[in-house]
């Protein structure tokens, strides 16, 4: 539940790519590479601002082409995106494990089940097999009950990362185009 909580509140729009951002990072440059505060705020401002910062301080330096706007803003995008992943494998593997942990307490459940019914024992009491059988499938129901919403979370996280990767390349390619074009006048 951590995790998921962990995650909503961090791939919120408004920390990875807020809507204005890139016509904002345009805007300020337009006339020129914008002063160094003004690119570390830009850094600061959301997943997407780090890589705009990072082709702004490219820019900036002598000698830069746009061989290397493009490298600096891939490199700072690969972070990014690996940040934007962070405890995705967690929640997968809690999705993956649940059903088989459940699943491993109702076998477990069974065979205690089955060894208390022996010939050898006691004897077989039919509402003592009924409340073992009753706790085993709990087991099964509790496993499933974990790994039902972590799956659902999982795809949800994976599918809004994937979409968030692709709004920064299209920002970045179009930021690296307007950086070229302002670098040559």
């Amino acid at each position: 539940m951590a995790l998921v909580i962990e995650r909503l509140i961090s791939l919120q729009r408004a920390r990875v790519v807020p809507p204005q951002l890139l016509d904002e990072a345009l805007a300020v440059s337009r006339r020129g590479l914008p002063p160094p505060d003004v690119v570390e705020q830009l850094a600061q401002n959301s997943a997407l601002g780090e890589v705009l910062a990072s082709g702004l301080r490219a820019a900036g330096q002598r000698g830069a082409d746009s061989q290397d706007l493009q490298a600096a803003m891939e490199s700072a995008g690969r972070e990014v995106a690996h940040r934007l992943e962070r405890y995705l494998s967690a929640l997968a593997t809690i999705a993956s494990a649940a059903p088989l942990l459940g699943l491993l307490g109702t076998v477990i459940g069974l065979i205690e089940i089955f060894g208390s019914q022996a010939p050898g024992s006691s004897g077989s009491n039919p509402a003592q097999l009924a409340q073992g059988i009753s706790i085993a499938l709990y087991n099964t129901a509790f496993g499933l009950i974990v790994a039902i919403p972590s799956l659902i979370f999982w795809r949800l996280f994976r599918a809004r990362v994937d979409g968030y990767v692709l709004a920064m390349e299209l920002a970045a390619e179009r930021f690296a185009r307007h950086l070229d074009q302002l670098r040559r006048h």
